[in-house]
C-alpha cells in the first residue's frame, strides 16, 4: 500500500470542506504556526457546523459562534471530555493566531493538530456509512520549517474571508429550508444519519491515541503555568540540568528539573517537579527539596517548592524565615507572586512586635484581637484566624487596623474582603476608605478590576464567577490561586462554608473570619475552615464583657404575650359577629365545614389580623423609648415578615396615627427602589422615618446608634441572624437625650416568643445542609443504576436498558464538564478517571460509588433552565428507588404524581403540550396504573410529563385580612435577660450538657435515639459515662437536680435533638397507608409528626390540646371518630416514647 500524503486523507473524499484546511495546517505547522493554527480552528468549526447541521439529536445554542456550539451541552455530551478539551485548545489557539500580536509555537500548533486529528477521526467514524480506514497520526508527513509565517493582519484577513464564506452558507441553507420539498428530503437525511450514528456509536472502532497520557498529563501541568504567565517554550524552563545532587542518587551528581521558573535577574524563583498520574504528588516532594538545594548552590537563591503529579499541586517554602508546612494548592504563582513571597522571606517584620494604630483600633480588646491574630500568623505558623465579637464592637475597625499591620509588617500585598450582600459590602469598603484613606479600593460588585488595587470587595457569587472569568481569549486568569496574600470573610458561618468552599481551597491565603454569632452557638465547620479547634476561636469578645466595659448598651428585653400569636385564633372563643366573619373567611367551599382554629403560623403568612397589628404598634408606641423629651418615639426598628406584611403594618400605622404624618414610619426593603436613601434618611437624627419597617434589609450589618428600639414580629429560628438583628441597638450614642444624656440601653419587643425560644435552643435550628437539585438528581440516578445492576434484574432486558441510559447519562455529565472551570480542577483527579470511556462505568466498586458522589456529583451540571423539570425528574428517580427498597415513601409520591395529572389535566388542557399527553395523566391519576407499573414506564412516564410542569400554576394561598379582637396581656410581660445568652463564661450547667450532646449526635447510641431504634441498658450506661464527666457536665443527679423532674436519660436527649423526621414517618406509615383517611385526619397525623421531629417525644394528654385541637376542641377522639384508630395512634405513641427508654 502507497503512503498517504497527509494524516488527513480520509476526509479527501467525503469532506473536502474539512480536509482543505486541516491540510493547509498540516503543511504550516512548523514553517509557519499562526496560519496553521488558524487553518486548525476553520477545519474545526467546519467540522462541528456540519455536525449540528446533520445530528438533528444535538440542541442548537441560542447564539451560534463556535465557543457557544462546541459548549452546549448535548454536543459536550456527545464528545466526552477528552475530545472536547482536545477540540477547545484548537478553538483557543486559533483565536490567538488571529487575535494577539505574539504568534503560536510551533509545538503549540503541532498541539492543535494532533487535537484536530483526534476529532476528526471522531466526526468520520462516527457518522460515515462506510467506516474509514484510519491510521495512527504519523509525524513524519509534516513538511519542515520553511518560508515566513503569516502576520497577525493576514491571519485577520484569513479569518474575515472565512466568515463571510459561512454568512454566504447560511444565506443558502436559509433559503433551501424555505423550500417544503427540499425540506422534506433533508428531514429524511436527517433520520437517516441519526441510523448511521446510532450504529456506529453501538459499534466502535478503536481510535488511535492522538496523545498519549504522559503527554496529557504534562500538558495539564504547562496549562497550570501558563495560566500563571509563564511560558514553557522558554529558554532553560524544561528539563534543566542541575550539579550538585546525591551521588547516590546519580553518581554524575547532576539532575534534571522538571521546570524551573525564573526571575529577569537568572535567579530561580521556583522548581516544579511532575510526577506520574498515578503517584501520590507527596512522592515528589523530597526530590524537589534536593532540587531546590542544587540551584540554591549554584545560584545563591533557594526557590520555592512546587510538586505535582497533574491533579493536586502542593507549595512548600522551606526557607528558615517563611517554614510553613507544605499545603495544596489549586495552581502555580505568577512572577510577581512569587517574588513577593521571596522577598518576604528578608523584609517582613515580627508580628510580635508590630505596632498598631490606636486611631483605627483604640480600644483594649480590638489590639488584643490583633494580637492574638499575630501570635496564631507568626509564632503558631498557622494560616486561619477567627475574631467572635459581638455586633457594634468595632469587628470592621478591628479588621482595618489588621491589615493596616500585616501591610506595614510586609506580609500582605494584596486582600480580599468578602461578604453575603451587595449592601455589606458597599459598607465596609467606606469603612476602610475612613481608616485607611491612602489604600487603593476597588468594590467589584459595581467597579471594574484593576490590579494596582490593593484591596478587593465583593460578594461571594461575584468572586466564584470572577474567578472563572477570562479578561480575553487566550489570557491568563485575573485572578489566580496567589493572587490575594489574605482573604477577610465577614459573618463566617456554616452557610458561608457549605456554599462557597471552593474559594477558600482555590486561593492560597492567610484567612480571617469575623462574626457576631455567641462563641458556644458557632458550629464545628466554620472553626474547621480556619484550623481551629471547636469552641476555641483566636479571640473573642462578646456583649456581656462588651456591656460591662460600657462600649455597647444593654438590650432591655421584653417578651409580650399576644394571644394569637401564640394560641392561633380559636372558632369557639370568638364573638357571635366574630364567628360569623370566621364562617365566612374559613368556611370549605366544598364539604361546608368549619376548622376549630386557625394556628399561629398562619398569622402574618397568609392570615393579617388587624387588632394582631393594632395591638403591637400601640403597645410599642405607649412602651417605645421617645427622645425629644419624650415627644417622639426613638429611632425603631420593626422586623416584619414579609412584604406584604410589612405593607399591612405601614397601612394600619397610617389609620392609628395620621397625626404623626406620612413620613413617620416607611417600609425598607428589596421592593423599594430608593432603599439606600430612605436608609440614608433613617440614619439621621434629624430625618424623617422614625420606624422603619424592615423585611431582612435592616437585620444585618447597618450601623445606626440612632436606634433605641427593637421590634420582633416574625420568628426567627436561626442564632446567626438573632445575634445580628439584636446588634442593630447595641451601639452608644452620646448627649441623645440631651446633652450629657447618653443611650443606656435599647428595648426589644418580642411578640413571637424568640426569647423563650432561643432560651430553650441557644444554638437555634441548625438547617440541614441544603443539596443542590442537580447533585441530589445525579445521586439517584446514580444509585438506581448501581441497585439494577442487582442479579434480581440483571435477566431483564427494559432494566438493563434502563440502566445503560441512566449511566449515559452521568457519564456525559462529568464527561461534559469545563475543565477550565476553577472548581472541576479542584476534584480532576476523579473527572478524568470517569470522563473517559463509557465501559468505565459498568462495573463501579464501593470506593467508585463514594468517589462519584462525594467529588463528583457536586459539580453536577444544571440540566435546563425549567426547575419544575428537574424537580419532577428528582420525584420519579425517588420514586423508582422506593418501589424497589419497598419503602412506605413510594405512596407519597404516587400521590404527588396523581394530583399533578389531576392539576394539569383539569386546568391545561388548552395548552397543545398537555393535551397531547391527555390519556396518561388520567392514567397516573388511577390505581390500577400504579399496581402494575414498572421502572421502565416511569422513567417514560418522566421523559413524556417533564416538560409539561412548567405550564402548573403555582400553588398561592390567598391572602386572607380579619378583623377578630386579640388581646395582649400587658400584666403577662416579661423582661428577659439575654445579654449573657451564648457566652461559654457564663453558659448554664444545662446548656454544657445539651451542647456535647449536639456536637456528638451521630454517636451509634445517640443516632438510634433519634431514629428510634431501641437502645439497651448496657448501651444507655456507656452513653452516660461518655456524657458526664463529674466535672465542666457534671452527673446524671446534677441533670435531674437542674430539670427539676426525673427525666430519663433518653428522653432528655430526645428533647434536645428531636425525633428523626423519616423516623417519624416510617412509625405512622402503616397506619395512613393502611387506610383511607379525611384529610383533616391526615393533616393531624402529619402535625404529631412534626411534634415528635421537634420535641422527640409525646404524652398522650398532649393529644387532647394545641395544637392538636386545631381541626377539632376535642382533638384526637374529635378527628377520629372510630375508637380503633385512637387506640392505634395511642399504640405508636407509646412505641416511640418507649424506644427513647432501654430495653430491660
Amino acid at each position: 500500500m502507497s503512503q498517504p500524503l497527509s494524516n488527513f486523507v480520509f476526509l479527501e473524499a467525503a469532506w473536502p470542506d474539512l480536509y482543505e484546511p486541516a491540510r493547509e495546517a498540516e503543511l504550516h505547522v512548523w514553517s509557519a504556526p499562526r496560519l496553521a493554527a488558524l487553518s486548525s480552528r476553520i477545519a474545526l468549526e467546519n467540522a462541528i457546523r456540519w455536525v449540528y447541521d446533520n445530528d438533528s439529536s444535538l440542541t442548537i445554542p441560542y447564539q451560534d459562534n463556535l465557543a457557544a456550539l462546541l459548549h452546549e451541552a448535548s454536543f459536550r455530551n456527545l464528545l466526552g471530555s477528552n475530545q472536547f478539551q482536545g477540540a477547545n485548545y484548537v478553538r483557543k489557539l486559533g483565536n490567538q493566531a488571529a487575535h494577539h500580536k505574539v504568534s503560536p509555537t510551533g509545538p503549540e500548533a503541532f498541539d492543535a493538530l494532533r487535537h484536530l486529528y483526534g476529532f476528526l477521526i471522531f466526526v468520520a467514524a462516527a457518522y460515515s456509512a462506510e467506516r474509514p480506514s484510519i491510521r495512527p497520526f504519523d509525524e513524519k508527513l509534516l513538511p519542515a520549517a520553511g518560508a515566513a509565517d503569516t502576520t497577525q493582519v493576514q491571519a485577520q484577513k484569513l479569518e474575515a474571508d472565512y466568515l463571510a464564506q459561512q454568512d454566504e452558507l447560511a444565506r443558502k441553507t436559509a433559503q433551501l429550508a424555505a423550500n417544503a420539498q427540499q425540506l422534506a428530503a433533508l428531514q429524511a437525511s436527517l433520520a437517516a444519519m441519526q441510523e448511521v450514528k446510532a450504529h456506529n456509536l453501538a459499534n466502535p472502532i478503536a481510535l488511535p491515541q492522538a496523545i498519549s497520557e504522559a503527554e496529557t498529563r504534562r500538558r495539564y501541568i504547562d496549562l497550570l503555568l501558563r495560566e500563571a504567565g509563564w511560558d514553557v517554550t522558554a529558554p532553560r524552563v524544561c528539563e534543566y540540568e542541575v550539579t550538585g545532587m546525591p551521588l547516590s542518587t546519580n553518581p554524575t551528581g547532576k539532575g534534571y528539573c522538571d521546570y524551573v521558573l525564573w526571575d529577569d535577574n537568572g535567579k530561580p524563583l521556583a522548581v516544579v517537579e511532575a510526577k506520574k498520574t498515578l503517584a501520590e504528588p507527596t512522592k515528589g516532594r523530597y526530590q524537589a527539596t534536593l532540587y531546590a538545594n542544587c540551584l540554591e548552590q549554584m545560584t545563591g537563591q533557594r526557590p520555592v517548592i512546587f510538586y505535582t503529579n497533574g491533579f493536586e499541586t502542593f507549595l512548600l517554602d522551606d526557607h528558615p524565615t517563611t517554614n510553613y508546612p507544605p499545603r495544596q494548592v489549586a495552581g502555580f504563582l505568577t512572577r510577581d507572586e512569587l517574588r513577593r513571597m521571596l522577598l518576604r522571606r528578608t523584609s517582613r517584620h515580627d508580628l510580635t512586635q508590630a505596632s498598631i494604630s490606636p486611631a483605627i483600633a483604640g480600644r483594649y480588646y480590638q489590639a488584643e484581637a490583633i494580637r492574638r491574630v499575630a501570635v496564631r500568623f507568626q509564632t503558631q505558623m498557622q494560616r486561619g484566624a477567627l475574631l467572635v465579637m459581638a455586633t457594634g464592637s468595632g469587628k470592621t475597625r478591628t479588621a482595618a487596623a489588621l491589615v493596616d499591620m500585616l501591610l506595614k509588617a510586609g506580609w500582605v500585598t494584596r486582600v480580599l474582603f468578602l461578604a453575603d450582600r451587595k449592601a455589606l459590602v458597599r459598607q465596609a469598603k467606606n469603612a476602610f476608605a475612613e481608616h485607611l484613606p491612602s489604600l487603593s479600593l476597588v468594590n467589584i460588585t459595581q467597579e471594574k478590576e484593576d490590579s494596582n488595587s490593593r484591596m478587593v470587595f465583593s460578594t461571594y457569587p461575584t468572586m466564584m464567577n470572577r474567578i472563572d472569568g477570562e479578561v480575553e481569549e487566550g489570557a491568563t486568569r485575573f485572578y489566580g490561586p496567589g493572587y490575594f496574600d489574605l482573604i477577610i470573610v465577614d459573618e463566617a458561618h456554616r452557610s458561608v462554608y457549605q456554599k462557597y468552599q471552593a474559594i477558600f481551597e482555590y486561593f492560597d491565603s492567610l484567612l480571617i473570619g469575623l462574626t457576631a454569632t455567641p462563641l458556644a452557638q458557632i458550629d464545628r465547620n466554620t472553626y474547621e475552615l480556619f484550623g481551629l479547634e471547636d469552641h476555641q476561636p483566636t479571640y473573642a469578645y462578646e456583649l456581656n464583657q462588651a456591656v460591662q466595659d460600657k462600649y455597647l448598651v444593654p438590650p432591655k428585653a421584653l417578651s409580650v404575650p399576644l394571644k394569637f400569636q401564640r394560641q392561633g385564633i380559636k372558632y369557639n372563643e370568638l364573638s357571635e359577629a366574630e364567628k360569623e366573619e370566621y364562617e365566612e373567611e374559613f368556611r370549605d367551599e366544598a364539604t361546608g365545614l368549619v376548622p376549630d382554629e386557625i394556628g399561629s403560623n398562619a398569622l402574618n403568612a397568609w392570615l393579617f389580623n388587624q387588632s394582631t397589628v393594632d395591638e403591637v404598634l400601640r403597645f410599642v408606641l405607649e412602651r417605645g423609648v421617645k427622645v425629644q423629651g419624650g415627644d417622639k418615639l426613638g429611632k425603631t426598628i420593626l422586623f416584619a415578615r414579609s412584604h406584604r406584611h410589612a405593607i399591612f403594618i405601614e397601612e394600619r400605622f397610617h389609620k392609628l396615627f395620621p397625626h404623626l404624618g406620612g413620613g413617620f414610619v416607611r417600609v425598607i426593603d428589596n421592593y423599594e427602589d430608593y432603599a439606600q436613601a430612605l436608609l440614608d434618611d433613617f440614619s439621621d437624627t434629624e430625618k424623617a422615618p422614625q420606624l422603619a419597617i424592615s423585611v431582612d434589609m435592616l437585620d444585618t450589618g447597618i450601623d445606626i446608634p440612632d436606634v433605641v428600639n427593637l421590634v420582633f414580629f416574625k420568628a426567627v429560628r436561626s442564632s446567626a441572624k438573632f445575634w445580628q438583628m439584636l446588634g442593630r441597638g447595641t451601639r452608644l450614642r452620646p448627649d441623645l437625650f440631651g446633652p450629657g444624656q447618653d443611650k443606656e440601653y435599647f428595648v426589644v419587643f418580642d411578640f413571637c416568643e424568640n426569647f423563650e425560644f432561643f432560651e430553650a435552643r441557644p444554638e437555634g435550628l441548625i438547617a440541614s445542609n441544603q443539596v443542590p437539585l442537580s447533585q441530589q438528581i445525579f445521586t439517584a440516578r446514580l444509585t438506581l443504576a448501581e441497585v439494577l445492576r442487582q442479579p434480581a434484574y440483571q435477566a431483564d432486558e427494559a432494566h438493563q436498558q434502563l440502566r445503560r441510559e441512566l449511566l449515559d447519562t452521568l457519564h456525559g455529565q462529568v464527561a461534559g464538564l469545563d475543565l477550565n472551570s476553577f472548581a472541576v480542577r479542584a476534584r480532576l483527579r476523579y473527572v478524568e478517571e470517569f470522563a473517559g470511556a463509557r465501559a468505565r462505568w459498568d462495573a463501579l466498586t464501593k470506593v467508585d460509588v463514594q468517589n462519584l458522589e462525594n467529588n463528583l456529583a457536586p459539580l453536577a451540571p444544571v440540566e435546563g433552565n425549567d426547575e419544575l423539570a428537574r424537580r419532577f425528574d428528582l420525584m420519579v428517580l425517588n420514586l423508582m428507588l422506593a418501589l424497589i427498597q419497598k419503602s412506605t415513601r413510594q405512596q407519597g409520591y404516587i400521590e404527588r404524581i396523581a394530583n399533578l395529572g389531576y392539576n394539569l389535566n383539569s386546568q391545561k388542557t388548552n395548552v397543545p403540550a398537555v393535551l397531547q399527553q391527555k390519556d396518561l395523566l388520567l392514567q397516573v391519576q388511577r390505581k390500577e396504573y400504579w399496581q402494575q407499573v414498572a421502572l421502565p414506564d416511569l422513567e417514560a412516564l418522566r421523559q413524556k410529563l417533564r416538560d409539561l410542569m412548567k405550564f402548573l400554576d403555582r400553588d398561592q394561598q390567598p391572602v386572607v385580612y380579619t378583623h377578630f379582637a386579640d388581646q395582649l396581656d400587658a400584666t403577662g410581660v416579661a423582661e428577659k435577660d439575654i445579654t449573657g445568652w451564648g457566652s461559654t463564661a457564663l453558659e448554664s450547667y444545662y446548656q454544657r450538657v445539651a451542647r456535647y450532646i449536639r456536637d456528638n449526635q451521630h454517636h451509634l447510641t445517640i443516632s438510634r435515639l433519634r431514629t428510634n431504634q431501641p437502645i439497651t441498658v448496657a448501651e444507655l450506661n456507656e452513653l452516660e459515662h461518655l456524657i458526664f464527666d463529674g466535672h465542666e457536665r457534671g452527673t446524671v443527679a446534677d441533670l435531674h437536680q437542674e430539670l427539676g423532674q426525673q427525666k430519663s436519660l433518653g428522653e432528655f436527649i430526645r428533647s434536645l435533638l428531636g425525633l428523626d423526621t423519616n423516623a417519624a414517618k416510617e412509625a405512622f406509615a402503616g397506619f395512613l397507608n393502611g387506610r383511607i383517611l379525611q384529610p383533616d385526619q391526615i393533616y393531624f397525623v402529619n402535625s404529631l409528626i412534626d411534634y415528635l421531629a421537634h420535641n422527640g417525644t409525646i404524652d398522650r394528654k398532649k393529644l387532647f390540646e394545641s395544637p392538636f385541637t386545631e381541626k377539632h376542641h376535642q382533638g384526637v377522639v374529635g378527628v377520629f371518630r372510630e375508637e380503633a384508630q385512637v387506640r392505634e395512634l395511642f399504640r405508636i405513641v407509646d412505641f416511640v416514647n418507649q424506644n427513647a427508654l432501654a430495653l430491660a
